[in-house]
């Protein structure tokens, strides 16, 4: 095989941005992309999904998003943008080559094996996202749960459940969203499962968008992030145990660097919550036949249950033999860092920082163009 010089798995925002930050550097790339189109994880997001982080801080290197978007962009308009990304810079990109395994070769590269057939790369840039692989727990009892059970990867939007009593487990921004859009679809009553009290922010704070107070607070030491994000929340939102949440325990930076949990940004849960259109409730243990089991020994009986409950980043299968990742599955560099036992191997996508997913995408993608280039010319 004759090496490509850079491969990039994975066509997503993550894998379009280093693409095009190559580009721009005067290096061609090849992406390997298992659906059929750029962006294909966001084509199948819910439907009332927005950015949380404002336009202008949320582009692809080099490719601003249009101003017509709007300051926070709808999940159509980013997978348009992801399109006009990959024509405007004559990306390389080929459908419906899902990588299986990558392996050293005997050159001291890096062969992507498709199931299909291999491909070589001096340069391998792993980009499958952040949100690669849903998880559902294995609560006791769930394979017999007589209503309806999905992930919220496979909801799109309220209208199959107008009239039925919902659950939504998990209090992430997915869960809490949902929610919403089902109290606003005209679902008879929504409950909302939470396990752990979630740190909630406003959008925006005195008009200030909280991603920029998350890159600033990003800058601070973080006990004292996290004392300020928990002042924020009690001074913005106010005391949610009447409605049946608690304060969180720990502050945001706190749960971002050691648990990659974001806070909840509000897009309307606040407000149904305080109205009483959706009621939390404790955290699920199980199912029996109708019913759903919670914890304190509560049951209700929902004709559907939507979890959200998270992803994997599912990097094992590729990777796992290769020493690169953490015992949590998340790889030990980022951007343009690389592992002294494995030059050229690139990762991004897969960290979340207080300053938003894609504007930490931007970030590493212009460090591995700048990387790759230095690379180039020290073997030159």
């Amino acid at each position: 095989m004759k090496p490509t010089p850079v491969v990039i798995v994975g066509g997503g925002p993550a894998g379009l941005a280093a693409a095009g930050a190559l580009k721009q550097k005067g290096i061609s790339s090849t992406i390997l992309e298992a659906g059929e189109s750029v962006g294909s994880s966001w084509r199948g997001h819910y439907e009332r999904l927005r950015l949380h982080t404002v336009r202008g801080l949320s582009n692809l290197p080099g490719r601003p998003i249009p101003a017509e978007m709007g300051k926070w962009v709808a999940r159509a308009d980013l997978v348009a943008y992801l399109e006009d990304y990959a024509t405007h810079f004559q990306l390389e990109v080929r459908f419906g080559a899902r990588a299986e395994k990558v392996t050293r070769d005997r050159a001291g590269g890096w062969c992507v094996h498709t199931g299909t057939d291999e491909l070589a790369a001096q340069t391998l840039v792993l980009a499958t996202g952040y949100n690669r692989r849903p998880v559902l727990p294995d609560w006791p009892g769930r394979e017999g749960f007589e209503g309806a059970l999905l992930h919220s990867a496979r909801y799109r939007n309220a209208e199959p459940y107008r009239g039925k009593r919902m659950l939504v487990v998990g209090s992430g921004n997915s869960g809490a969203e949902i929610a919403v859009d089902l109290v606003e679809g005209g679902a008879g009553e929504v409950l909302v499962s939470i396990r752990t009290a979630p740190n909630i922010q406003r959008r925006e704070f005195l008009g200030i968008p909280t991603q920029v107070m998350g890159i600033l607070a990003g800058k601070l030491p973080v006990p004292v992030a996290d004392r300020l994000s928990l002042v924020l929340q009690r001074l913005g939102i106010g005391d949610l145990r009447p409605y049946g949440i608690d304060p969180p325990a720990r502050g945001v930076m706190s749960r971002i660097y050691e648990d990659a949990q974001i806070p909840l940004i509000d897009m309307g849960f606040l407000d149904a919550l305080k109205a009483r259109k959706l009621t939390v409730v404790p955290a699920v243990e199980g199912f029996e036949g109708r019913e759903v089991l919670l914890k304190g020994g509560r049951r209700v009986q929902p004709d559907a249950v939507v979890a959200a409950t998270g992803f994997e980043r599912a990097l094992e299968p590729l990777v796992g033999s290769l020493g690169v990742l953490k015992p949590d599955g998340v790889p030990r560099v980022s951007g343009g860092a690389t592992l002294p036992d494995a030059p050229g191997l690139h990762f991004i996508g897969y960290v979340n920082e207080p300053g938003g997913l894609l504007r930490k995408i931007r970030i590493d993608a212009e460090a591995i163009a700048g990387a790759v280039v230095a690379g180039a010319r020290a073997a030159a």
